[in-house]
């Protein structure tokens, strides 16, 4: 049985997962699930060891190998696990060498010695990671992930992930534009550049090139790329270059995923965040006027420590005054060691409950937008068939999915640009004709 790996939490992980299945390939590592965790929410970390618990009890002969934020951060809950074999840190998943020891070793040994983790403070590199993403991970050969930067330099109240990522670090622009240059070459008609904060990308590059700099140059230099996407983004990092690619390069796609966390001054201000409310705000304001037909979402946390029902609101009434129309909601959830943890708690039903009440408030606006395109045209990059042989699905420029019926008996192949009237909404999809 050849290696499986499972991903938890965010699109860096899966990509990451990508690079763990290769390095592990070439250790020819067989019978092994590698479980890939995460650790933004005390939730995620429950479901990989619940996950882990399963895999055990379904197949008892298959060893497993836990890597991940979670095992990072707190590898001895991992390891005194009866069903971990061993546990690898954020930097030694992605060598081969980890994999090749652990294919040679017989794991039945103490807590202690099943652990692979370094200090990951002491990284100062990241290394653009070629990977041929497949399929199941990046849906066909449409899009693919480029990993360009790694780590977080700043310390938010409530969050891990600097602890198990790391300080911030960037892959050169001259890898990434090589990677992206070969991806492209290979037949991906769009990339989506990500890291954990990446517009801090290159403040540890000789000359500091900015995020907006480096979308420019991949731009330049990779002229058959039909699309090239950001992911997550902190609005108040974002650089004079690249509102300036925003306003004039069409193929930068015009959605935008922010990292807002609140729409409350005070609980920004208690949560350690670098803009406040009226920054996020102007941000969607500047981009719609340089591109029209942009289209926001956001993190938002609710029920953080000390949020009255006032500062709830203001987070709900954020997704009308920035336009957001995409939201990914977060109950908070108290992370051990980290200041918030140490505030005064909301109960757990009041949290909840704001969640619920606040990705109802999203949905709403996610409707709204999706029923004004009614009757529109829009560039769908083909991603599967659909349902039926002639129908496909795709995304359009501002990643909405959409079902449409192809003018050919067939769908267009994966990786196709084709042009589609929009018929109507299936939920929180679209549906549409080939024009």
């Amino acid at each position: 049985m050849t290696i499986e790996v499972i991903t938890f939490g965010c699109r860096l992980n899966a990509y990451e997962s990508e690079a763990i299945r290769l390095r592990a390939g070439e250790a020819q590592l067989q019978n092994t699930v590698v479980v890939n965790t995460c650790a933004v929410t005390a939730e995620a970390v429950r479901q990989s060891r619940q996950a882990i618990r399963k895999l055990k009890r379904e197949n008892p002969g298959r060893r497993i190998i836990v890597t991940g934020c979670a095992a990072q951060t707190d590898p001895a809950v991992y390891a005194a696990m009866a069903e971990v074999d061993q546990v690898l840190g954020n930097a030694e998943k992605l060598t081969a060498q980890a994999y090749a020891d652990f294919a040679g070793t017989d794991f039945g040994v103490s807590a202690a010695e099943r652990v692979r983790v370094n200090d990951i403070m002491s990284v100062r590199e990241t290394a653009s990671q070629m990977v041929d993403h497949s399929d199941d991970a990046f849906g066909g050969r449409a899009r693919a992930f480029l990993q360009v930067q790694n780590g977080c330099d700043h310390r938010c109240t409530f969050c891990v992930i600097p602890y198990g990522r790391g300080n911030s670090r960037s892959v050169p622009m001259g890898a990434v534009v090589e990677e992206a240059r070969r991806l492209a070459d290979s037949g991906f008609a769009e990339i989506v550049l990500t890291g954990v904060d990446l517009t801090s990308y290159g403040a540890d590059l000789p000359g500091a090139p900015s995020l907006g700099q480096l979308a420019a140059k991949i731009l330049k230099l990779v002229p058959q790329l039909k699309r090239l996407r950001l992911s997550s983004i902190d609005s108040i990092e974002a650089d004079p270059t690249l509102m300036r690619v925003i306003a004039q390069e069409e193929r930068l796609m015009p959605h935008f995923h922010l990292s807002a966390q609140s729409g409350d001054d005070m609980i920004l201000k208690r949560m350690k965040r670098r803009h406040g409310r009226a920054d996020t705000i102007a941000f969607c304001e500047e981009v719609r006027r340089l591109r029209p037909d942009a289209a926001f979402g956001a993190d938002l946390i609710a029920g953080f420590p000390t949020e009255t029902e006032e500062m709830f609101q203001n987070s709900v009434d954020l997704v009308d005054d920035a336009g957001l129309t995409l939201l990914h909601v977060f109950p908070y959830s108290p992370r051990p060691g980290t200041p918030a943890a140490r505030m005064p708690q909301l109960p757990r039903s009041v949290v909840k409950d704001r969640a619920a009440r606040l990705r109802n408030r999203g949905a709403g606006a996610l409707a709204a937008r999706l029923d004004g395109m009614a009757g529109s045209r829009q560039s769908i990059l083909v991603e599967k068939a659909g349902p039926s042989p002639n129908q496909g699905i795709g995304r359009t420029r501002c990643f909405t999915p959409v079902l449409f019926d192809a003018d050919a008996p067939a769908c267009p192949e994966p990786g196709m640009l084709v042009d589609v009237t929009i018929t109507g909404r299936q939920g929180d999809q679209l549906t549409g004709l080939m024009a």
